[in-house]
């Protein structure tokens, strides 16, 4: 069910033509200092998410310690702490976006004692005040299992809480040589312990040579660690120095994988060639919970 390509499938093919509301975006996203993953991990779904102005914010800066071979963000050691403001900023942009539906996510700071948690706890408050009637959607990094600082994210009181598992364990060392398989169900597990009425979420990428198999196993170690809601993408080359394609996985394929999420329990398995883990986050949540 796999397709080895030297061009991009037509199903992958996405026009980018929203150039005047994308760039008005973008600049209230720079008057304010802020970051988006969209921008950062150069997202295919970019065009038409800022033209229906909604947007993944990234916040602890733009500059991961970690080197994954999937992601296109700047990596290296950050400079500076995290921006103080950056809380108040996000909350501000949001509201002015009259956003229903808020999703923060964030480069992993290996640097910081608590890997940034307080400040991803203090952004979920400070949009909560300005906007309390939104939902909102956090996507954590693992913060090297540390479950105080997993704690401390829930407590902020999220909707949902996302942490993406990105891949099959037998390429976690190529992919993601700085974090690990079971770490990362284990933080999903204690995020669904810690607090059943938060929905739980997590997102893999196929097409880096990973077996059905392997995908279908994934799923249901997720499932055993009580994730609701999977996603499940294309992984598509974001720059020349990240890991090539292997293979372009065909629509009926992502549909295979659907079917087999939903029969093992899952509330909603968003599975298709161009589907990322914060896209259409608020049609997603309100297919999981209706």
């Amino acid at each position: 069910m796999v397709e080895d390509a030297p061009r991009l499938p037509e199903w992958l093919r996405k026009p980018h033509t929203h150039f005047v509301s994308v760039d008005a975006l973008k600049r209230g996203l720079r008057r304010l200092q802020l970051h988006t993953v969209c921008e950062s991990a150069r997202c295919p779904n970019l065009h038409e998410c800022f033209h229906r102005s909604t947007a993944a914010f990234l916040i602890l800066g733009n500059s991961c310690t970690r080197s994954c071979g999937f992601c296109s963000v700047p990596k290296g050691a950050p400079r500076t702490l995290p921006d103080p403001s950056e809380p108040g900023n996000l909350a501000r942009m949001a509201a002015g976006m009259r956003l229903r539906h808020v999703v923060i996510t964030s480069v992993t700071r290996d640097d910081l004692e608590d890997g940034g948690a307080s400040h991803f706890a203090r952004t979920v408050r400070e949009v909560r005040a300005a906007l309390p009637q939104a939902r909102i959607e956090v996507l954590t990094p693992d913060f090297r299992g540390d479950q105080q600082a997993v704690g401390r994210v829930l407590e902020a009181g999220p909707d949902v809480f996302n942490h993406n598992l990105e891949t099959v364990a037998r390429l976690y060392p190529r992919v993601r040589p700085q974090a690990d398989y079971r770490r990362s169900l284990e933080v999903l597990d204690f995020a669904h312990r810690r607090r059943p009425e938060v929905l739980t979420k997590s997102g893999l990428m196929v097409g880096l040579g990973e077996a059905p198999q392997e995908v279908e196993q994934a799923l249901r170690d997720l499932r055993a660690a009580g994730v609701e809601v999977a996603t499940i993408g294309q992984y598509l080359q974001p720059a020349r120095r990240n890991l090539p394609v292997a293979a372009y996985i065909r629509p009926e394929q992502f549909e295979a994988y659907r079917a087999c999420g939903l029969s093992i329990g899952f509330k909603m398995v968003f599975a298709g060639p161009l589907v990322r883990s914060s896209y259409l986050a608020e049609a997603v949540w309100g297919q999981a919970v209706s």
